[in-house]
C-alpha cells in the first residue's frame, strides 16, 4: 500500500545549519504556521546540510532544536522522510524521536487522487559517473558502519571536507554548461524512474533548479517538478529562496515561503 493522502506540502533541500539562522528560522515558522495545514509532509532529503551520525546530533544544541520542531510537527500532520546525498547517514534513533516515516529512493505516492514518484534527485544524475560511483559506495551498509564507528570529530572533519568539494563543484557548474549537465537529472534516468515505478508524474530536489517540466522520451510522457532549495542567509551571493510544492483537490502550484 502506497501512502494516500487528500492534500501534502513537499519540501527539500532546507540545508539546515546553525551558520545559517534566518534559513532555520524561516524552517521553525514552517513547521509551526504552514506544514500543519496539510495531511501531509514529505521532506525529500538535505534537511540538514550535513549528518555524521544520529549519536553526534544529541550533543548539538542546534539538531536538538530541529528534531523538536518536527517532533512538534508529527503531532500534527503526517510527516516523511527520504534520505538525501547531505544526510543519508539519518538512522532510526533519530526518526523515532521525531516520529518521521522513512520512504525509500525513489517512492509512489498518491495525494488528492494523482499518483506521484518522489525522489530526491541525485540518483537521477545520471551523466555524473563519478559521483554515481561514490554515491554507491557510501550508501553500502558495511561502509557506513565503520563510518560511525569513527570519532564524531573525524566523522565531521570528514564531512566538512566533502562539503567544501562540493561547493567548489558547486561554483564551476554555474560557470560551465557542460558541468551544468553533467549535475542535472537526465532524461533516460527519469524515464527509467518513471517506468519502474509505473507512474507519469515525478517530483524531485537535489539541483536546486525549481520548474515544472513535461517531458517525453521514445513514446514515453511526463510531468516533472523541481523542489528549490533554502537560503535566506546569502543574499549577496543569491536571492533568498524558499518554497514548498503544496499539492491538493485544487492541483499543484509552488508556495513561495518568502512572502508568507
Amino acid at each position: 500500500m502506497i501512502p494516500k493522502h487528500s492534500s501534502a506540502l513537499l519540501i527539500s533541500d532546507i540545508h539546515l545549519t546553525p551558520s545559517m539562522p534566518l534559513t532555520a528560522q524561516r524552517f521553525f515558522d514552517f513547521c509551526e504556521k504552514e506544514a500543519p495545514k496539510a495531511e501531509a509532509v514529505f521532506i525529500l532529503g538535505d534537511l540538514f546540510e550535513y549528518w555524521v551520525g544520529d549519536d553526534a546530533a544529541a550533543h548539538s544544541p542546534f539538531q536538538q532544536e530541529v528534531k523538536s520542531a518536527i517532533a512538534n510537527l508529527s503531532t500534527k500532520t503526517k510527516t516523511y522522510y527520504m534520505h538525501g546525498n547531505r544526510d543519508f547517514l539519518i538512522g532510526h534513533a533519530f526518526l523515532k524521536k521525531t516520529g518521521m516515516t522513512l520512504l525509500p529512493d525513489p517512492s509512489a505516492v498518491e495525494i488528492a487522487g494523482e499518483k506521484y514518484v518522489l525522489s530526491h534527485g541525485d540518483a537521477l544524475c545520471s551523466a555524473d559517473v563519478g559521483y554515481q560511483i561514490f554515491r554507491g559506495w557510501v550508501r553500502k551498509s558495511w561502509i557506513q558502519k565503520l563510518f560511525l564507528r569513527l570519532p564524531v570529530t573525524w566523522r565531521r572533519n570528514v564531512a566538512q571536507h566533502l562539503r567544501s568539494n562540493s561547493h567548489v563543484q558547486y561554483q564551476r557548474t554555474k560557470q560551465s554548461a557542460g558541468a551544468h549537465m553533467k549535475t542535472n537529472v537526465t532524461t533516460e534516468a527519469c524515464a527509467a524512474s518513471l517506468r519502474d515505478m509505473d507512474g507519469q508524474k515525478l517530483i524531485h530536489g537535489h539541483t536546486h533548479l525549481p520548474a515544472h517540466h513535461q517531458e517525453s522520451s521514445k513514446g514515453q510522457e511526463w510531468q516533472r517538478w523541481v523542489l528549490s532549495d533554502w537560503d535566506l542567509d546569502h543574499p549577496d551571493a543569491v536571492l533568498p529562496r524558499a518554497s514548498a510544492l503544496a499539492i491538493d483537490q485544487n492541483g499543484v502550484r509552488y508556495l513561495d515561503l518568502i512572502k508568507a
